[in-house]
This record gives structure tokens, sequence and C-alpha cells, in this order.
């Protein structure tokens, strides 16, 4: 994998009591074969559900395609790319991704705002521009058993 894809520290964090008596099993009693085992469900457990996630943000991701082209002229892959790119984007980040002036990259994301693709939240000096269906999918992952 070039990028940390599966997080199987999740599943571990959720099953800690499995986790820590069958690595005290492998301690007492060199019993790996059901520890390699509970792994080996985790890694299971865990790309399942990556996959259903990436499916979801693949979709999403077409919903908003479909509608900033339909809807908008300064559509872009780059822009797409942004608004997916981390749940959040700013102004800067705009800027920099589609290499345009900060008052066209501010009312690009203000009119997607208007819009309801993005909730716009201030934290301090800086504006925040949310894609709350991306972070509300990360948000309400499934536990994993």
């Amino acid at each position: 994998l070039d990028i940390p894809i599966l997080y199987l520290s999740r599943y571990i964090i959720q099953n800690k009591s499995n986790y820590y008596a069958g690595l005290q099993n492998i301690r007492t009693s060199n019993h790996w074969e059901e520890w390699i085992l509970f792994i080996i469900e985790g890694i299971e457990l865990t790309a399942r559900q990556t996959i259903q996630t990436i499916l979801q943000i693949k979709a999403l991701m077409q919903e908003y395609k479909q509608r900033i082209r339909r809807d908008y002229k300064f559509y872009s892959q780059d822009l797409l790319n942004n608004l997916f790119q981390h749940p959040y984007t700013k102004i800067e980040f705009l800027q920099k991704d589609l290499n345009i002036s900060r008052i066209t990259a501010a009312n690009y994301l203000n009119q997607l705002t208007e819009d309801g693709l993005l909730v716009k939240s201030k934290l301090g000096k800086s504006n925040y521009y949310i894609n709350q269906p991306l972070f509300d999918l990360f948000i309400h992952l499934p536990t994993l058993r």
C-alpha cells in the first residue's frame, strides 16, 4: 500500500480486551494461533469496512461532481479533489490547488455554501468550509465486530 488505508488500530481499540487477552495467552502459553486468527479477522473486517467507505465516498464525490458541473461555471476536477481531500477546506487551500486569487476562491466557496454543498464555520480568524456529508461518513463508521 502506498498510503495507510487500513486502520487496524480501530479494530484493536474496539476489541481491546480480546487483544490483550490474546497477547497474554502468547506470553503465558505460547498460543499464537488464536491471536493470529484474531488479527486476520481484524484485517478482514477492516478491509471490508474500508471498501464500503471508499464506495460511499466515490458515490458522494460523483454526486458533487454532477451538481457542481450542472450548476456552476467554475467546475474543475481540482476543485472536486480539494473538496474531498479532507472533510473541510479553506480559502487558502483552494487558492493553492486551483491557482486562483483569494477573492475568487472565497467566491467559489461561498457560492457552494449558499447552495448547501458546504457548511461555513468560523474558527478564530479563519473560515472553514466543511463537506458535511463526507464528515458525517467518517463520524458514523460502523463498529467492527
